[in-house]
């Protein structure tokens, strides 16, 4: 496929999942860990992704860049 179509495919709103090698797709500068939370906190977690309109993990990323924002000040 041509970058041209792609990019008129993707424009259109196509499925363009076909066109795509996901067994070479990988995340630069970005490290998994794993976090145990009690439960009360996941369930504050999603209430208030929820209420924003986002996932669990982007409020756990937004909260902690913010306050790791404010602590290298």
């Amino acid at each position: 496929m041509k970058a041209s179509k792609f990019d008129s495919d993707f424009d259109q709103g196509k499925d363009i999942s076909d066109a795509l090698d996901l067994s070479k797709a990988r995340r630069p500068n970005q490290k998994r860990v794993n976090v145990d939370f009690p439960i009360w906190m996941v369930e504050m977690l999603d209430k208030e992704a929820r209420r924003l309109g986002v996932t669990r993990q982007s409020i756990i990323k937004i909260w902690l860049a913010e306050r790791l924002e404010h602590a290298g000040q």
